[in-house]
């Protein structure tokens, strides 16, 4: 496989304080790869450098021939990269298809213009994103529940809907930040099957931030690890958990038993 998504030296600043410090990763098409460390790594502020949301002070981003340093959020999902937040931010009084229907909004060529007057390129546009949708509400196993209000969904369907949102925008990469944060055990091992899922059928690229290591070591090919927004290991499974430094930074030895 080849990398999809490359950081070199990159370097995110606050003040005095350095969130991402000289990070080099590497994330390999068609992969499910994990950031992980303790609260303050830099996890998200690595996620919101790569969705244009903050610009580093240093270092480059590169998508494929593209790279991402200073464009801007909208530009970048065209692109092909879309994500999830460790908080679901559905609308919560729109229905189901219609959160759907916002995500897929970057992709739509017609304005209010054609929309006022009801052309037929709008309408054909209109009917594609509508059946688009419905297609993705199917893949996420809410068949049937387009106009229910995102509101009255289970946590656990919420979070599903919130990824097809972000598929509607047809990413090459999906960023998921701790999508089974709240879940209970079953919960849980649905979403792990669903993103496992979203790699194998639609071919997306996952980066996926999660505290849950039983999580971490059952669906990850690599994982890479964050301490003080430095990069301190990166590997395998098996290599992680048998890392003495990430042991001792993060895991301690009571949670590197539970990911075996």
């Amino acid at each position: 496989m080849s990398a999809i998504l490359v950081t070199n030296k990159m370097t995110k600043r606050f003040g005095g304080l350095v969130a991402v410090d000289s990070l080099d990763i590497s994330i390999e098409e068609n992969s499910i790869h994990s950031v992980i460390g303790p609260n303050g790594a830099g996890k998200t502020t690595l996620f919101n450098c790569i969705t244009g949301f903050y610009k580093p002070e240093e270092g480059a981003i590169q998508f494929g021939q593209n790279s991402l340093v200073g464009k801007l959020p909208d530009r970048i999902v065209k692109l092909g990269i879309a994500r999830t937040y460790q908080n679901i931010r559905l609308f919560p009084n729109l229905t189901a298809k219609e959160n759907i229907l916002v995500g897929g909004h970057s992709h739509l060529k017609s304005g209010l213009f054609g929309a006022v007057l009801g052309l037929p390129r709008t309408r054909r546009e209109e009917k594609e994103a509508s059946d688009g949708a419905l297609k993705l509400l199917d893949f996420i196993n809410l068949t049937g529940k387009g106009e229910f209000l995102a509101k009255n969904f289970p946590y656990g369907e919420q979070r599903r809907l919130e990824i097809a949102r972000a598929l509607a925008s047809r990413p090459k990469i999906l960023l998921l930040d701790e999508p089974t944060a709240g879940m209970n055990p079953s919960e849980t091992q649905a979403m792990c099957d669903f993103i496992e899922h979203l790699r194998d059928e639609l071919g997306i690229t996952i980066i996926l931030i999660e505290h849950q290591m039983r999580v971490v070591m059952g669906i990850s090919e690599t994982i890479t690890v964050l301490d003080y927004g430095k990069k301190i290991a990166e590997g395998n499974p098996d290599e992680i958990k048998s890392n003495a430094t990430v042991i001792e930074a993060y895991l301690g030895k009571g949670s590197a038993a539970e990911a075996h």
